[in-house]
């Protein structure tokens, strides 16, 4: 893993995750370790509205997490309601936590290849809408991570388990001064929240 995102992820790991946090975050653990047990892939697709925040943020530290604890076959993935693009201050503010990322095209909907590590392959980011052909269609798990995408789509085809894990959108200080602080604390807020959950899962090994 690259040095600087090991120092963010030795970081985000030592932030406090509230008892009402965890018993939201404690089903996605055992929705996880029950796929594990049954020797079973793990996809996970995180939804938002926009798939242009929040969604990539999560897909992104949730792949890192899973690497990290040495968690095999997740795969995961975003989307929203609608397309928009990956929204640029995302990717300034996981290349500032240790990322690599390389835009590989410049339209109005860039793609990224994101990074965690020089030797593992690179997560592939652009917005889409959750059932985008490059999304699983079935045998996944949905988390949702705005209220929004939440209370206007009551049903996930394909879904086999959902699960509501909203965060606040960064994008309410876009354009201001606390915007960059903002954007770095939601991004750690996630990669806490998905450290404590990788952090819980056990391979049959551990039991």
């Amino acid at each position: 893993m690259h040095p600087q995102l090991s120092t963010t992820l030795e970081n985000s790991s030592k932030l406090i995750i509230s008892e009402e946090r965890i018993a939201v975050l404690q089903p996605l653990v055992e929705y996880i370790q029950t796929k594990i047990n049954n020797l079973e892939t793990i996809q996970l697709n995180f939804i938002c509205t926009h798939n242009s925040r929040r969604s990539h943020l999560s897909q992104i530290w949730a792949q890192t997490m899973a690497y990290h604890f040495g968690i095999k076959n997740v795969f995961c993935y975003s989307g929203g309601t609608e397309a928009t693009a990956m929204f640029s201050k995302v990717g300034e503010t996981l290349t500032n936590q240790g990322f690599q990322i390389q835009q590989l095209s410049s339209d109005n909907n860039p793609v990224y290849a994101v990074k965690f590590d020089k030797k593992e392959a690179a997560i592939i980011c652009f917005s889409k809408t959750f059932d985008n052909a490059f999304n699983p269609t079935s045998g996944f798990a949905a988390i949702m991570t705005c209220s929004s995408a939440d209370e206007e789509c009551p049903f996930i085809a394909g879904a086999e388990k959902r699960f509501p894990i909203r965060y606040d959108d960064p994008k309410a200080f876009d354009g201001t001064d606390l915007m960059d602080a903002k954007y770095a604390e939601r991004s750690l807020e996630i990669a806490s929240e998905l450290y404590f959950v990788f952090s819980q899962i056990k391979s049959p090994a551990r039991f």
